[in-house]
């Protein structure tokens, strides 16, 4: 029964905090905006650090840690608003969508200047990677349904910053929401129940945009995104 498989893989899971703790402060050291390699160099090292069950629970910790701040981000601009004009804003990290349409001309993208350290074009991309590879081993050894969550909100903050916030969709971007398209999909395959889809990714899936992407400089088209048509075929089978 895939309840007792899960139960084995618990127990043979190989989990060494020690060695958690020390990949965290490499990917938060040796990696981001502030190398020279590109991005998407960066974030192929970052899955190929992350090996085995300490690497998948890093690269989980890595995808919570990154969507909590960019709520507590969210919350603290809110926040501000609230103190400047009087105006209240609901922050609802289910469904940021409506928070975005209404004030995003109010607001600062969170994700390329979080705490955490991590960019969401290095660390983030390389850890959905390694979640999405490793989808099978990864609902025998933890509870997949939060870093699900993770993954989703993250799509909703990188496609409500382009509909909403000004934010330019460069090579980098698109390649993240793809990884997260992707991982999404590859676990939601490795459960034998896979959650309802989240009100974003619904309405996401119901529209048709294509969506300039450009070079890294932000100067060029090079082409194009719609996240409709890539996550229809891959959530709804």
């Amino acid at each position: 029964m895939r309840w007792f498989r899960r139960l084995l893989g618990r127990k043979q899971v190989q989990h060494d905090p020690a060695r958690q703790e020390a990949l965290l402060s490499d990917l938060r050291h040796r990696f981001g905006a502030g190398t020279q390699l590109r991005y998407a160099d960066q974030a192929e090292a970052v899955s190929r650090l992350l090996d085995g069950d300490d690497g998948l629970f890093v690269a989980a910790r890595v995808l919570r840690e990154f969507a909590d701040a960019a709520n507590a981000d969210l919350l603290g601009q809110a926040a501000e608003v609230y103190r400047h004009t009087g105006r209240r804003l609901v922050v609802d990290r289910r469904n940021y969508r409506p928070l975005w349409r209404e004030a995003g001309h109010q607001l600062r993208w969170p994700l390329l200047a979080l705490p955490c350290g991590f960019h969401p074009y290095v660390q983030v991309a390389g850890a959905v990677a390694v979640v999405g590879a490793r989808a099978p081993r990864l609902v025998r050894v933890t509870d997949p349904s939060p870093l699900l969550r993770h993954v989703f909100e993250i799509l909703d903050l990188t496609a409500a910053g382009w509909e909403y916030g000004r934010v330019r969709a460069d090579v980098d971007a698109a390649s993240l929401a793809n990884r997260l398209i992707s991982t999404a999909q590859q676990v939601r395959a490795a459960l034998d129940d896979p959650p309802r889809l989240p009100p974003p990714a619904r309405e996401l899936m119901r529209r048709n945009n294509n969506i300039d992407v450009y070079d890294p400089s932000g100067h060029r088209v090079v082409s194009a995104i719609n996240l409709g048509a890539q996550m229809r075929p891959a959530l709804l089978a």
